[in-house]
């Protein structure tokens, strides 16, 4: 599944991506993801604002590896000459496109005006994706929802509002922002996302299995697949998915060994990037992902929020 933006001539072999997501894909997971399959990936989201003021913190979000391209920097904001500004200044990075986030749902983000709050305005996001696209090279995309209220789906007008203004690809979360991450995805709006504009879709909500990835590329003619929730504590969706779709043959689930092995894995690439003191903290949200399921989970997720260093998670892990 393999597709082309025309725009830079960016080719993508494998159009099977990881959705960014805040605190999550950070760049040990997305290696980790690579690893098992995914083909495409974002940067977690960075505030345009907080690079044009060199925010500390931003350095590590715009960290990326050689290894794991073809990779998009995420941008928020909501006033286009930033946007724009910092689309220019990144330009030269090692990134293969700038992604616009117009999906986050949380309200410190929305009630600043950017994330999902820009599906409320049509002509601000052509703006924006206008005002990017004429001083960047590179492929500018973007990634909305099905709308900002639940009673006024209105991604086909965004979608047509961005590739007015230049977007070459676009990822759309079949779900509103009233939604969050509640309820079933509605698929039909990416198919009508898709049979109204020319560029390349990426559909994104309750992809889970390799069936999932079929029967969304089947519905909604999508050029691609996101898949974001279903991939935290399992890496291994982009290898199921993949194989289903190359093979129609399911593929299947890690044994507990190798769900042992990924999490400590997991946990020597996190401590390498960010220390043991940050790293292991950060571990603790991602085991409680990994051993959904298993027995005596709800203990294990107690006991694990107290660990300390790695060789207490060790220990801890090899009793599952």
């Amino acid at each position: 599944m393999s597709l082309k933006i025309n725009h830079n001539n960016l080719n993508i072999d494998c159009a099977l991506a990881l959705g960014p997501m805040a605190g999550v894909t950070d760049l040990p997971f997305r290696l980790l993801c690579k690893e098992m399959g995914c083909g495409l990936m974002y940067t977690e989201m960075v505030s345009a604002k907080a690079i044009l003021y060199n925010n500390k913190n931003t350095k590590e979000l715009l960290t990326v590896a050689e290894e794991e391209k073809p990779v998009g920097v995420q941008l928020f904001g909501s006033d286009a000459d930033i946007m724009a500004e910092i689309a220019a200044r990144l330009e030269d990075g090692p990134y293969d496109f700038i992604d616009i986030n117009m999906g986050c749902p949380v309200p410190k983000i929305v009630n600043n005006g950017e994330g999902s709050a820009l599906m409320k305005d049509p002509a601000l996001v052509e703006k924006i994706v206008a005002t990017m696209t004429s001083k960047v090279k590179k492929p500018v995309t973007v990634k909305i929802r099905k709308g900002f209220h639940k009673d006024e789906p209105n991604a086909v007008e965004i979608a047509k509002a961005a590739e007015t203004g230049g977007c070459s690809m676009i990822a759309v979360h079949g779900r509103t922002r009233e939604d969050y991450y509640s309820g079933v995805a509605d698929w039909e709006i990416i198919k009508d996302v898709k049979n109204s504009v020319k560029v390349p879709v990426i559909g994104n909500g309750d992809i889970k299995s390799g069936p999932d990835a079929k029967r969304m590329i089947e519905e909604t003619g999508c050029d691609g697949i996101m898949i974001g929730r279903a991939a935290r504590g399992n890496p291994w969706v982009f290898r199921e998915v993949r194989h289903y779709l190359e093979t129609g043959e399911e593929l299947a689930r890690p044994d507990m060994e190798e769900v042992k092995d990924m999490i400590m894995r997991h946990a020597a690439e996190i401590i390498k990037y960010k220390g043991e003191y940050t790293g292991i903290r950060e571990m603790r949200k991602h085991v409680a992902w990994y051993i959904g399921g298993v027995k005596n989970a709800a203990a294990l997720r107690n006991s694990v929020n107290y660990v300390e260093s790695y060789e207490e998670l060790c220990e801890l892990i090899k009793g599952l």
